[in-house]
């Protein structure tokens, strides 16, 4: 009995250092483990924040480098067409522009902003010939059109790419000797199959190859054909018209060169032509309004539904992949083109862009009636009025002296300008098939949080050009004013091209050297002034890479 009490404590004890060890190792195992675990949490949590770091400064590199491109390639045509208008006589030689004149006018010109120091009747054929090529060269269209090229050139470059390494993969399978060990073929197969085993990516490359490539013909046949269209239709109602063929003559102005001008200067939004008085030398021609009117809408503010329905149309009729592909998730299928809105965005911007044009023209008819529309038919005060509309976004052609209409046009007007193109009034969430990006990092965050909002940039711009004019602002406070300024800059700011001008018989003291001048108000400021609103419209030309600046900052 004693011995089997031994032998039993004996075994009890065993048995719980054999349980002791054994927790024990499972203890350790267990921290090993969640040691082990954290260690690769935290490495992973490395790894995520190096990649998104780098995919952040990859993304802020890349719009950087487009920011970079536009902007040499919009002070170089302005450089370009500056040498031209230097180089080239103009009509009347003793009239002949100051340097920084011609300089603002092939910026305004290639910016497409129609802001005017001199009078357009000084210069030559040879000199419109450049202005209209510049205005060409500047507009939003053709510019996007370069875009798509780029694009275009840059898939194919890699659809080359990878048809030469699988070219290559190939090469090498057929070289592969006949003797081989099994674990050798299987490797020489899965070499030669790699590039074709993700086959949703490689369809997906090559229907976005092809969404690009259609859509650059699209634009590139929309671009033509209004052009062609747009300069025929001027053209033959110039000849139709008596009075506005003699109006021409007696200004000494081609038919033609005045229907291809005033068609590239309407569709690309710039508004310049090629008399003094813009188009109140046509105010009583209905007709010819009538016909610019569709050309800055389909120019500007409804490019968008134009293009979709081009799209649409190209799709129903072909039943193209990649065109089907367009017409139902819009730029997104062609590597974001910024113009290809989906088709209820078209509708609702048309909706909109109709809305303001009917506040604006109502506007103007009840309160310049008797006014600034005296001595039309009604007729052609309505057409007056919706052509006012249609061009204070963004085109800025104009058929009335704007300083003599109401102070609440103005202010209106200001409004128009200073609105993006393509403001929609849009009440529905919008179904993003984006993939979230990963968070910025912080140094990209805080390089953005020293971005200002457009309306600060504005406020600087006007602050600094009374500065630069506080002496004329004193002396001469009726032309002089901040209102006047304000829809200078905004205009200039959103390329449009509206200015109140400057008349001597609003001068306090009457200057007797002064003449009246069919210029902008900018044509009487200093050179000093001249150089900020230079920048201003190279600013505004290039507003789309700083729309959502001025977040960093809290008003409450």
């Amino acid at each position: 009995m004693a011995g089997a009490r031994k032998l039993g404590e004996l075994l009890h004890r065993c048995s719980a250092a054999v349980l002791d060890g054994a927790m024990s190792l499972v203890c350790s195992l267990t921290k090993a483990y969640a040691h082990h675990q954290v260690t690769e949490r935290v490495a992973r949590s490395r790894r995520t924040l190096r990649c998104s770091a780098g995919h952040a400064w990859r993304r802020a590199a890349a719009r950087l480098g487009s920011f970079l491109v536009h902007v040499v390639y919009f002070v170089t045509i302005s450089c370009f067409g500056f040498v031209l208008l230097l180089g080239l006589k103009v009509r009347a030689p003793h009239r002949r522009p100051r340097g920084i004149d011609m300089f603002f006018t092939a910026v305004s010109a290639a910016t497409v902003s129609s802001m005017s120091t001199v009078e357009m009747e000084v210069f030559s054929n040879g000199q419109l010939l450049v202005l209209t090529v510049l205005m060409f060269i500047g507009g939003e269209v053709l510019v996007s059109l370069v875009e798509l090229a780029s694009k275009w050139s840059k898939l194919r470059k890699q659809a080359i790419n990878r048809a030469r390494r699988v070219e290559s993969h190939d090469d090498i399978e057929l070289e592969t000797p006949a003797a081989t060990t099994a674990a050798e073929a299987d490797d020489s197969v899965s070499i030669a199959t790699a590039p074709n085993e993700d086959s949703s990516t490689v369809d997906a490359k090559r229907l976005r190859y092809n969404a690009v490539r259609s859509l650059f013909f699209i634009v590139l046949a929309v671009l033509l054909v209004v052009h062609v269209v747009g300069a025929v239709a001027v053209a033959a109602y110039i000849y139709a018209a008596p009075g506005a063929r003699q109006t021409l003559r007696r200004k000494a102005v081609n038919v033609w060169t005045f229907a291809v001008f005033t068609t590239v200067s309407t569709f690309s939004s710039c508004g310049f032509m090629p008399t003094n008085e813009n188009m109140a030398v046509f105010r009583r021609d209905a007709p010819l309004q009538l016909l610019l009117v569709p050309q800055a809408l389909v120019g500007n503010t409804l490019f968008p539904p134009l293009l979709a329905a081009c799209v649409r149309a190209a799709a129903a009729a072909t039943r193209r992949e990649e065109l089907v592909e367009l017409a139902r998730k819009g730029g997104e299928a062609a590597a974001g083109y910024y113009h290809l809105l989906p088709a209820r965005r078209c509708w609702m911007l048309a909706a909109t862009v109709a809305g303001f044009v009917a506040v604006q023209a109502a506007l103007v008819c009840a309160m310049e009636w008797g006014g600034a529309l005296q001595g039309m038919s009604a007729g052609e005060k309505v057409v007056n009025a919706l052509f006012l509309a249609v061009n204070s976004r963004h085109t800025g052609e104009s058929t009335v002296d704007l300083s003599t209409l109401a102070p609440a046009i103005l202010v209106l007007f200001v409004v128009m300008m200073y609105l993006p193109p393509y403001t929609t009034w849009f009440p529905f969430e919008e179904n993003s098939t984006k993939k979230d990006r990963p968070s910025d990092s912080q140094g990209i965050r805080l390089l953005k949080s020293t971005v200002l909002s457009q309306l600060s940039y504005l406020t600087i711009f006007v602050i600094a050009i009374c500065i630069t004019e506080r002496r004329k602002l004193k002396e001469d406070p009726l032309n002089f004013n901040v209102l006047s300024i304000i829809v200078e800059v905004v205009s200039a700011y959103g390329n449009v091209g509206f200015s109140m001008g400057y008349s001597c018989s609003r001068q306090i003291n009457p200057d007797q050297l002064c003449t009246d001048r069919w210029t902008g108000f900018v044509g009487r400021w200093s050179d000093s002034g001249k150089l900020i609103l230079i920048f201003v419209m190279f600013f505004g030309r290039l507003k789309k890479f700083n729309m959502k600046g001025g977040k960093a900052w809290k008003l409450s």
